[in-house]
């Protein structure tokens, strides 16, 4: 795992985009496409803001998938996962090809054709954060990290759902829907690479448990110490709590 620390949440989110930009410039050269994850919420901003605003991504290339929705969410909420993506991404950058989870649909149709599609081929970048509670995507604790199904209906615990209303995506816990369609962990262990942009304080502890810890389903993250291509992307406030041997980590 290669683990960086920038100045403050804008310098994170540049050097993010530089190293994805090179790595899915590297895929479309070997392989003529690239296929990558995106992620949402506010740990993304300054990380989308920076790879939308690059010269040299070739967007028209790529095919776009994105980790997580909340079920019976309407797209014009503005929770919505969906209406992220296209207001912040896909609006923004002509990309090849975008598939969105339907989270008003049929959650056992939805997620078995995004399986499918998902599947069809390796996946090159996968774009991620850790959630308060140590989740990866939607896989809050304790995480299934033995299925192969690429996406699940999973339930959203407490601490997740109040992380949502902490930054002000709902105006309070019982506005938060308890379910969500959410990539599994194994499917995004099977990027090629994974680039996970973490900022913030209120993230310290679940990066010290996800880096320091044991790999356990009970902090999902942790599940990334077993990848071979993980890169990390902190901010002074989000490693804090770090010991200097992991902040010394590149393997």
């Amino acid at each position: 795992m290669n683990i960086s620390v920038h100045a403050d949440a804008a310098a994170l989110g540049a050097a993010a985009a530089a190293d994805v930009a090179a790595t899915i410039n590297a895929a479309v050269q070997a392989r003529g496409r690239a296929r990558i994850i995106v992620a949402t919420g506010a740990s993304q901003f300054t990380f989308l803001d920076a790879l939308v605003a690059r010269t040299d991504v070739p967007w028209a290339q790529i095919d776009a998938f994105h980790l997580d929705e909340y079920l019976g969410l309407p797209l014009s909420h503005k929770a919505s996962f969906r209406k992220y993506l296209q207001e912040r991404l896909f609006s923004r950058v002509p990309v090849g090809s975008a598939l969105l989870l339907d989270g008003e649909g049929d959650p056992e149709r939805v997620r078995a054709e995004a399986g499918a599609a998902i599947g069809a081929a390796p996946i090159d970048v996968c774009c991620c954060g850790i959630g308060e509670n140590g989740h990866l995507a939607f896989n809050d604790p304790p995480a299934d990290f033995d299925t192969e199904d690429a996406y699940l209906v999973v339930n959203l615990d407490e601490a997740c759902r109040r992380q949502q209303v902490g930054e002000g995506w709902f105006g309070g816990l019982d506005e938060v829907p308890t379910q969500a369609l959410s990539m599994s962990v194994r499917q995004i262990l099977k990027s090629r690479a994974i680039f996970c942009m973490v900022p913030d304080e209120r993230k310290a502890a679940a990066v010290q448990a996800s880096l320091e810890g044991p790999v356990t389903n009970l902090v999902p993250a942790s599940i990334l110490q077993t990848h071979a291509d993980t890169r990390l992307y902190l901010d002074p406030a989000s490693s804090s709590r770090l010991q200097p041997a992991t902040l010394a980590a590149d393997a």
